[in-house]
């Protein structure tokens, strides 16, 4: 079953004038055929050439340096066994920092070596003290245990390396607090597990020698910030054991890592930054879907052309990679487009080659411990050609062999970019990259304007620990740890006195001459990724089997009743959501429609904080509170798309304090623009749609980061206004960073809708796949009109940044 009314992949060419010979089955390596080569024929595949821009990344040779004279002669030998004879100078540059007591992150390329960099230090510190510890620190789960294997396949005596984590049994976890020196664990199990039970950790805290944060550009928006205040947890339990540790980071390349590491720590860190390693060269392709005629004439059309969706493109170019050899990973943004895209390759696969479709599965997050590392070792190993993958497997975990990889839809950022390339030719081969582009504004600008992906640097992470949201939960659960001290509030930073006044005022905190105490029995509960709650278990009814979960947040969306999920290819329907148990009932069922749910928003503006007057135009930046309800879901044909019916839901409402950017426009400007009125909320929906859809050109997000609202009169301002929020408690700093790049962000987002060869509007400039509108009204032409008028009156007010209001709590919009 597909979601997109593709049922198979194309295998027999379509328009290449040399025929690939007859398929037969790769074995575990596979022949596979050269990156160059392998692109050429996946084009010549296409009647028009889907490419509209190939990067080429030559290949770089790398510059080692010597081992650090304190680097035992243990450790040395067990490196020359797995094949390094010396470090690169950047992992030696890092390792010494560490090893002299300077937090250090180190921010280089993919495939660049950074664990050795923290390894050096960390494992010669453990050979030469046998009472230091090392914690090792991961946002996924993978990561982990790839990196235990690795660190366990040196062999190293006395370092005793053990994940400790929401899979780790029981019967494990004593032995572990008690002797292992090398515990490697994620953000969640140390402010679940670890920090509210440090008493028993109490052992390997006065011995912690290193914290190693890995992968830290993930750690952003609100989930970064509550990871902030763990670090600071942590830092301030080791402070009480007599211990302070140092801190060893590693990043992807990003913008000012420096800045960032020291955010996410509060602690000074110096970066290293110059990426010595050698490379393999990458070519690296940007693939547009093409266009699809219109069922009855058989034209493409002028006025909402559609495209090939991104989805049944990856499908097809995962199908023939497999088929010609190369092992290739195809990145997914959604869980449920991973699904779909590993049962079309399967099904195009078995019907070119019985069997061949064994060797492609999907990965994502909600699998069940043993099928998620059953599926790293099949890919490891090779027993797999080809992985539909959310972003589960972008970070670290070590993929040699891989020759190509596939990024359906743009992830996000540049630094995802990279990271999801990265993942093919990190043996030092060539490797091949495609970005196949969704119908979607800001894909469709990217691959029609390659400078804004190549030759720039990537961005900045974005964080703050100071949102009031995040800084009073952590000042909670490091009250419930030992009592707060007015020397701990300034570990804690901004914001921290306050929070902790407002937890006195509510009860949750009493004071006393030695400080704040936790008033409750139970522990607070506070979720770091900010995903609506408690997982969701699916189970089978008619079994009783456990399938999988679905984060809390999502819940409403994928797993209301009648909503179709998938799980391995296999199709179930919904037959019941208890919220309350956090349980869903399935059966097995592979219906001919697919689901999607529609929500209904409301918006009320709380405060603000600064704003821009720019004559008939304003900019403003504030608190809002939002409603959000899923209200239905529609049913539509597999094959055709065509909408059979919309039922209705009766799920509860939810509600968000968070930060918003808008703009308002008086109708007088509007009308002199030749916007008619009955045309203004067509006209701020499609600009709406299309500013969201670029919003993550100048911020680390993506449009399921973010949110809008679009009105011809907002109760609160009285004029036609355009809202973008943050979708997190709080605000994740996504609203600020659109307010402070106001003009170039409506720029680009003019110009995608203007350069988009539709006439009245389409998915690659304002229509957006989570209108809970239906898409409906949008007016095009009209939307460049309004941000011509925002832009030209921004560009008048002093260089578009005009008055600025300070910060003022509970200011109602003018």
């Amino acid at each position: 079953m597909t979601s997109d009314g593709s049922s198979s992949a194309r295998l027999a060419p379509r328009h290449d004038p040399e025929p690939p010979s007859a398929p037969t089955v790769p074995g575990p390596s596979g022949p596979g055929r050269p990156p160059g080569e392998l692109l050429r024929r996946l084009r010549l595949r296409h009647a028009t050439d889907p490419v509209t821009h190939v990067e080429r990344v030559p290949a770089r040779a790398g510059e080692p340096a010597p081992w650090p004279d304190w680097a035992p002669d243990e450790l040395r030998a067990a490196f020359a066994r797995r094949g390094v004879v010396a470090p690169w100078r950047h992992q030696a540059e890092a390792a010494e920092l560490a090893y002299a007591g300077k937090h250090v992150v180190v921010a280089t390329g993919t495939a660049s070596g950074k664990s050795l960099a923290y390894q050096l230090p960390a494992l010669g510190t453990l050979l030469a003290d046998p009472r230091a510890t090392v914690l090792y620190l991961a946002p996924t789960k993978a990561l982990a245990a790839d990196q235990l294997r690795a660190v366990a396949g040196l062999e190293l005596e006395g370092v005793r390396p053990a994940t400790y984590d929401g899979d780790t049994p029981r019967t494990e976890r004593e032995w572990i607090r008690r002797h292992s020196r090398f515990v490697l664990t994620n953000p969640d199990m140390l402010h679940r597990g670890i920090l509210p039970g440090h008493a028993h950790w109490s052992g390997f805290l006065r011995r912690l020698a290193y914290v190693v944060v890995d992968e830290c550009h993930t750690y952003r928006g609100v989930f970064g910030s509550h990871v902030a205040h763990v670090l600071r947890r942590l830092r301030r339990q080791c402070a009480r054991y007599g211990r302070t540790p140092v801190f060893v980071l590693a990043s992807a390349t990003s913008g000012d890592p420096a800045t960032a590491a020291g955010r996410l720590t509060g602690l000074p860190v110096a970066a290293v930054t110059e990426d010595t390693s050698p490379r393999g060269g990458v070519t690296f392709a940007l693939w547009e879907p093409p266009l699809l005629p219109d069922p009855v004439s058989g034209e493409v059309s002028d006025l909402a052309p559609v495209r090939r969706s991104a989805l049944r493109e990856t499908a097809d170019l995962l199908a023939d990679s497999v088929i010609e050899g190369v092992r290739t990973l195809a990145f997914v943004r959604s869980r449920r487009g991973a699904e779909v895209v590993a049962a079309n390759t399967r099904r195009a696969l078995d019907e070119a080659v019985p069997g061949l479709g064994d060797r492609v599965a999907a990965y994502r997050a909600g699998y069940l411990r043993e099928e998620r590392r059953e599926l790293e070792r099949a890919l490891l190993t090779g027993d797999l050609l080809g992985l539909a993958s959310t972003n589960a497997l972008e970070l670290g975990v070590d993929l040699v062999g891989l020759d190509a990889v596939l990024i359906c839809g743009w992830p996000g950022t540049r630094a995802s970019l990279w990271q999801q390339a990265g993942r093919a030719g990190r043996s030092g081969d060539e490797a091949l990259a495609v970005l196949v582009a969704r119908d979607d504004p800001l894909d469709t600008y990217l691959v029609h304007h390659p400078e804004a992906l190549f030759g720039r640097p990537v961005e900045a992470t974005v964080l703050d620990p100071a949102n009031p949201y995040v800084l009073a939960p952590q000042l909670a659960c490091a009250a419930h740890e030992a009592p707060l001290t007015p020397a701990d509030l300034e570990l804690f930073g901004e914001g921290a006195k306050e929070a902790v006044d407002s937890l006195v005022e509510a009860g949750a905190l009493r004071q006393r001459p030695t400080g704040w105490y936790w008033r409750h029995r139970e522990r607070p509960e506070v979720d770091l990724r900010g995903e609506g709650g408690a997982p969701v278990c699916v189970v089978e009814e008619s079994t009783g089997r456990l399938l999988g979960t679905v984060d809390g947040g999502s819940s409403h969306f994928l797993l209301h009743t009648g909503a179709v999920y998938l799980h391995q290819g296999v199709s179930y329907v919904v037959d019941s959501l208890d919220l309350a148990d956090g349980c869903a009932l399935v059966h097995a069922e592979e219906p001919d429609w697919s689901t999607h749910a529609r929500d209904v928003t409301s918006l009320s503006v709380v405060s603000v904080r600064s704003y821009v007057d720019a004559g008939p135009v304003g900019l403003f930046l504030g608190e809002v509170d939002v409603t959000s309800q899923v209200v239905s879901y529609q049913r539509r044909r597999i094959a055709t798309g065509e909408v059979i019916d919309t039922r209705p839901l009766d799920l509860p409402a939810r509600e968000l304090r968070t930060v918003a950017v808008w703009f308002t426009l008086s109708p007088e400007s509007l009308a002199v623009a030749g916007v008619e009125a009955a045309d203004i909320p067509g006209a701020l929906h499609a600009a709406e749609h299309a500013a969201i859809g670029l919003l993550p050109l100048m911020a680390t997000c993506d449009r399921w980061d973010i949110g809008g609202l679009s009105t011809a009169l907002h109760p609160d301002t009285e004029a036609p206004t355009v809202f973008v929020y943050d979708g997190h408690p709080g605000g994740a700093g996504f609203a600020e960073r659109a307010y402070g790049t106001a003009t170039a962000w409506l720029r680009a987002t003019r110009d995608a809708i203007a350069e988009c060869g539709c006439e009245s509007g389409c998915p690659s400039c304002v229509q957006s796949p989570k209108c809970g509108n239906g898409n409906n009204p949008l007016s095009k032409p009209d939307a460049v009109k309004v941000l011509d008028v925002v832009l030209a009156n921004l560009a008048a007010a002093e260089g578009g940044r005009g008055a600025v209001l300070p910060r003022q709590e509970g200011r109602a919009a003018d």
